[in-house]
């Protein structure tokens, strides 16, 4: 892992951006990590674009600000490509994770990107669809990264995932065992070019 792993997610309000950051975060906080996780707060309305960040590494973090060159980008709604410039900053050698049925190569030929960018896609809305019953890309954006980075192993990384949505959704135990459905399948389903 880098010095310091950096991960920008976008998203829409409602479909769980500052949600899977902050999962994701905590996860990787189970594992020893040292962690930051945190929305960048703009019109807080359904539907209004949202960026969330992590900052993962073996020591202590002392950056304090968004994130301008991340590793990895992660794009839980694919109308947000061209207009909210997703692939800004985005290192030479980095990750794309995009929640679309394109092929990654064809949407790296799109974008114009670098033979050195990653670019990987799943289908994350037909997932959550299919398991949550609802199109909130989310959590199955998280399986499709933990498999991509490599930076978390699945299993554990669905333990503490379970425990902190058990917490959440209190009850709602059918719920949680859904979001968790969601995150293994799009471990499997995502593709990619490297």
């Amino acid at each position: 892992m880098a010095q310091v792993l950096e991960i920008r997610w976008h998203g829409r309000g409602g479909q769980g951006a500052k949600t899977a950051a902050l999962l994701f975060g905590e996860a990787a906080l189970d594992t020893g990590k040292f962690i930051q996780a945190f929305p960048e707060y703009g019109p807080e309305r359904m539907g209004a674009p949202v960026t969330a960040f992590n900052r993962l590494a073996e020591e202590p973090i002392y950056i304090h600000s968004g994130i301008k060159n991340p590793d990895i980008v992660v794009v839980l709604d694919p109308s947000l490509i061209e207009p909210a410039k997703v692939t800004e900053g985005l290192k030479e050698n980095g990750v794309l994770l995009v929640n679309t049925v394109e092929d990654p190569g064809v949407l790296r030929q799109r974008l114009n990107l670098p033979a050195t960018v990653r670019v990987f896609t799943v289908d994350a809305s037909k997932i959550a669809l299919e398991t949550i019953g609802r199109d909130v890309p989310n959590t199955p954006m998280l399986g499709a990264l933990a498999r991509v980075t490599g930076v978390l192993q699945l299993e554990p990384m669905l333990e503490a995932i379970k425990d902190k949505l058990l917490t959440k959704f209190r009850g709602q135990e059918k719920l949680v065992e859904s979001n968790l459905q969601s995150i293994r399948r799009a471990y499997e389903e995502v593709r990619g070019i490297e």
